[in-house]
């Protein structure tokens, strides 16, 4: 009896010390395959090495992390820009507002070409498809505008909240199509031009680089869509967090977002890496 009391307490010793050096999981939630995936992928060993295990949760649509993330079911997520998050949080109370913590890169809109190939053959009556959730159809119409395509009411930027009823003018006698961002890159058969987000024209496909027909520069309003990792504001100096910073802001990710072949050129790195 005794020896299997012992045999026990050596077992429990075992397993409790086991328990102490594995590694802390954390599951961060992002929206389809693309750079957000790719991207957390290249980090998994280097989190592995601080003593976190990253799982990579793909969700379906954009309404999904947030609402995920604030309950708990994810530690984080890393899909959206700051607009994106303030429309969010503006619309829930505010024991489930989340943090942006880390701007990661920055993925350009672009106009692409669907039936028709060069926006000089515009006419009456032709369609182009915009997003249609609000801070990315603001978006989406301000390119339209820089193309000389649509006059939008004097002083709309970035932080303006503005749909296809708000358009001042319209000079070719355009069909706007509001649509789900996922669902665009499918309809460019049917439509003259659409206005897609970068992960989601490289998820299809289209080089940003060089199949856009007029791409967001970073300058200016592309600043405001930052990709950020975002947590709950309790979270927001966790120690996971932290390491989710250090591996992530590193020459090395610079290197792979800048060469990685699959980005197209459509996925820009915006942080500083840290002195030594």
């Amino acid at each position: 009896m005794k020896k299997l009391i012992s045999l026990i307490l050596t077992l429990v010793l075992a397993l409790s010390a086991f328990s102490a050096l594995a590694n802390e999981k954390i599951i961060v939630g992002t929206v389809t395959p693309g750079p957000h995936e790719v991207i957390l992928e290249f980090v998994k060993e280097d989190l592995a090495a601080l003593g976190y295990d990253l799982e990579i949760s793909l969700l379906t649509a954009y309404p999904l992390p947030n609402p995920a993330t604030a309950t708990g079911d994810l530690d984080a997520n890393y899909f959206q820009h700051k607009p994106y998050l303030e429309d969010y949080n503006a619309a829930v109370p505010e024991a489930e507002q989340l943090f942006p913590a880390i701007g990661v890169h920055y993925e350009p809109y672009g106009i692409y070409a669907g039936t028709k190939t060069d926006l000089k053959e515009l006419v009456k009556g032709d369609k182009i498809a915009v997003t249609n959730d609000p801070s990315n159809e603001t978006r989406a119409l301000l390119l339209l505008q820089d193309a000389g395509i649509i006059k939008l009411p004097e002083g709309t930027g970035p932080d303006s909240a503005v749909t296809v009823l708000d358009v001042a003018e319209n000079p070719y006698g355009v069909e706007l199509i509001e649509m789900d961002a996922e669902r665009i890159p499918s309809i460019l058969p049917d439509v003259a031009f659409a206005v897609i987000n970068g992960n989601f024209a490289i998820g299809a496909g289209l080089s940003p680089a060089t199949d856009a027909l007029l791409l967001e520069p970073l300058e200016g309003n592309g600043q405001t869509y930052v990709n950020w990792i975002v947590v709950r504001p309790e979270d927001k100096d966790a120690p996971f967090v932290e390491a989710l910073r250090k591996v992530l802001f590193t020459q090395k990710v610079r290197d792979f977002i800048l060469g990685e072949a699959s980005f197209a050129g459509g996925v820009i790195p915006v942080f500083e890496v840290p002195e030594e």
